[in-house]
């Protein structure tokens, strides 16, 4: 007899126990899967994880949500902006009633199903902040709430982070992981898990540096400036007028008697003479500064010695003995010694130091890419540096070409794996290729973009512009002129907005 069989061969009836046991075990199966889902599914109004992505519209002077298919989420019906926290999550949230004289109004946040959630709070509102470039962005898990006139915080499953008893809550302008929450005139620091990194009885904080990790600048109720860590570690004690927020190498800027000094993490002090200000503390060439003195820059090291005397306009460490300066209104790059290794006839330059390249710009936004031996290897203009995937993508004789880190070309096909169009060019017009090379959109167009994360590309002809799905399908002809647009992106019929920093779609500028 076979064994696993329902059927006993000899009897040709049906064995009982076996089909028992095979029923019992489906039954525990199907309740292991509905637990499962239950468990994945818990909370799904609010603030659900979904394959879906979201993006505020803009139609007919009214706002609303679309998701990454192009279609209409929430209906275009507000006055205000709709704010999207993390465009993965389905959390909108939306200010109306407006009164501009008192500067009263109400929030509401809303799902994908357009029905308000977070209703148990007077105001449901968003954590902005933004860069140095002044770029907006919003903490991604956190939302600001009111109740009973008190600021909390939840996160975007509507769980309590923070309890409703501060009378502000501020994200720290340009850092990360670090949300300002006051009481009764006393400000803290938390963090993006509602942990207190400072406690609350500070008059101000500031960070350190451009990252939470650099550090805090902390004012007492008396003024007296010092520095904690990211760590809550006391770096510097609250007793000086004033600390700079300049950071590098354990080394502080701050001030005493109204004169700046440069102190190391035991507060004893390492630099006091020779200067007017501390521009930037060295990270790479050693203890040191660089320093302004009759409004011309130089370099100083931490025994006070003068390794870089203060003659340059601009003067910013790259790395290691390395200094990009500016001279006679025009940049280069000089080593310690300053010998001249980039001829000073660039308007600006950068070094990034992932890629471990140098980024020159002129006065017509040509991009010179500089190896480390400060050779000029690509000229043309920089359209997209890409650190995480390691390429470079640049327009060259009106051509986009491609290259990683060691300025190998490469094909669009190698770079963008997950793309299924690829832009090419041939007599002077572009179409869009497979992965295998073949056409799938004939070279009919003037311009084009590469796919964008949900599939769509931009083509341009006759000085118009309009969008093809992730087939080379036409979803709408080309009929925007986007000649003030920064960008060209498109998501269905919806094209990016001219102010890229409120980052939103709309079906504007048609001729």
């Amino acid at each position: 007899m076979s064994k696993g069989r329902r059927y006993d061969d000899t009897k040709q009836k049906l064995n009982y126990k076996k089909v028992f046991a095979v029923i019992i075990a489906v039954i525990v199966f199907v309740m292991f899967i509905i637990i499962i889902k239950n468990l994945l599914t818990k909370g799904k109004d609010t603030g659900k994880i979904s394959s879906q992505t979201y993006f505020t519209l803009y139609q007919d002077e009214k706002w609303g949500v679309i998701n990454n298919l192009g279609e209409t989420v929430i209906t275009p019906s507000y006055q205000e902006m709709i704010i999207i926290p993390n465009n993965k999550k389905d959390v909108f949230l939306c200010v109306y009633d407006i009164n501009y004289e008192t500067g009263e109004y109400s929030t509401k946040a809303l799902n994908s199903k357009d029905e308000e959630i977070f209703k148990e709070y007077e105001k449901v509102e968003a954590l902005e902040n933004y860069d140095e470039n002044n770029n907006v962005w919003y903490e991604e898990e956190l939302l600001r709430v009111q109740k009973d006139g008190k600021y909390g915080l939840i996160n975007l499953s509507g769980e309590k982070v923070l309890n409703t008893e501060y009378d502000s809550i501020e994200t720290l302008k340009g850092i990360s992981n670090s949300i300002l929450v006051q009481k009764e005139g006393k400000y803290g620091l938390v963090d993006s898990s509602g942990n207190f990194i400072i406690d609350g009885e500070y008059k101000e904080i500031k960070n350190l540096g451009k990252d939470y990790t650099e550090g805090y600048i902390t004012v007492t109720q008396e003024g007296k400036y010092g520095i904690i860590g990211y760590t809550k570690k006391q770096i510097l004690n609250n007793e000086y007028e004033n600390i700079k927020q300049k950071y590098g190498t354990s080394l502080y800027v701050i001030q005493e008697n109204g004169k700046e000094k440069v102190v190391n993490s035991e507060g004893v002090v390492v630099l006091e003479d020779g200067f007017d200000t501390v521009e930037q503390i060295l990270e790479s060439s050693g203890p040191g500064i660089i320093f302004k003195k009759n409004n011309k820059c130089g370099v100083m090291l931490e025994d006070g010695s003068i390794l870089i005397e203060p003659k340059y306009e601009d003067l910013k460490e790259a790395k290691q003995s390395i200094f990009i300066a500016k001279k006679d209104g025009k940049y280069g790059i000089i080593d310690e010694d300053e010998a001249t290794k980039i001829e000073f006839q660039y308007n600006s330059i950068t070094y990034n130091k992932q890629a471990n390249i140098y980024i020159a710009e002129d006065e017509n936004y040509n991009s010179y890419i500089i190896d480390n031996d400060f050779n000029i290897k690509i000229t043309g203009i920089l359209s997209d540096l890409d650190t995480d995937k390691g390429y470079m993508r640049i327009r060259i004789d009106d051509e986009y070409k491609y290259y990683n880190f060691k300025f190998e070309e490469k094909n669009n096909t190698e770079i963008l794996t997950s793309n299924t169009l690829f832009l090419s060019k041939k007599d002077g017009k572009f179409g869009y290729v497979d992965k295998k090379g073949e056409v799938v959109v004939d070279y009919i167009y003037d311009d084009g973009t590469e796919q964008n994360s949900c599939g769509y590309v931009a083509v341009k002809k006759d000085g118009l512009w309009g969008s093809l799905d992730n087939k080379g399908n036409v979803v709408i002809e080309p009929i925007y002129n986007l000649d003030n647009n920064l960008i060209i992106d498109f998501i269905g019929k919806w094209h990016l907005g001219e102010d890229i920093n409120m980052n939103y779609y709309c079906e504007e500028n048609k001729s």
